[in-house]
């Protein structure tokens, strides 16, 4: 009897979504734009202050980014965790592309109450991405972070503009991050039906 040759599964559109999503360009078009303006800046600023001041700021900012890297090291390694434990069928049913209204209302009341700043929501978002959540819930998560926030609102807001203007302003907000995640859902899906991504 003849072996028949091991052939790979059928190709899972949600499989092959999420291995794309995870592979990452160490250096894209936002990096060299990037790159390209630090090297006009530092020029602009050497012509203006010599080499002393492109030295002054750049000490700074060898400091300022001492400071920051372990809370950057910190939220990505957060995200690879979430992205490890999260069992990627319940994310997939809650968050994913057939989730419907339920996965938008997940993604921002999650991004309401997501603690932290954004070395924390970004990689979590990144992390949902990866484990199934589709574009539409993990934009309302990530603008319901960043609108209605409860930590900042608790911590900024409420003390300096008053309890008042803090509730009318996240009442007001309530909606976006549904209306974002449903425009956000159909927008991918015809880009990606349209240019077959």
């Amino acid at each position: 009897m003849s072996k028949l040759p091991k052939t790979e599964p059928a190709d899972d559109e949600e499989g092959a979504e999420t291995v794309s999503r995870s592979k990452r360009k160490p250096f894209g078009w936002s990096t060299f734009i990037i790159a390209a303006l630090v090297v006009i800046s530092a020029a602009l600023v050497w012509r203006r202050d010599g080499l002393d001041g492109v030295w002054t700021i750049l000490s700074h900012d060898v400091s300022l980014f001492g400071e920051i890297m372990p809370r950057v090291l910190a939220g990505c390694l957060l995200g690879g965790l979430i992205a490890a434990v999260l069992p990627h069928d319940k994310v997939s049913k809650s968050l994913g592309p057939e989730s419907g209204l339920k996965g938008l209302l997940i993604g921002t009341a999650f991004g309401a109450i997501l603690p932290g700043g954004p070395f924390t929501a970004y990689p979590v978002a990144s992390a949902l991405l990866a484990v199934g959540a589709d574009f539409g819930a993990t934009i309302a998560m990530v603008v319901s972070w960043t609108l209605i926030g409860y930590g900042r609102a608790v911590a900024w807001e409420m003390p300096i503009m008053g309890a008042d203007f803090t509730l009318w302003r996240i009442v007001i907000s309530l909606p976006m991050p549904i209306l974002a995640g449903a425009l956000g859902r159909f927008v991918y899906v015809r880009v990606r039906h349209r240019f077959k991504l």
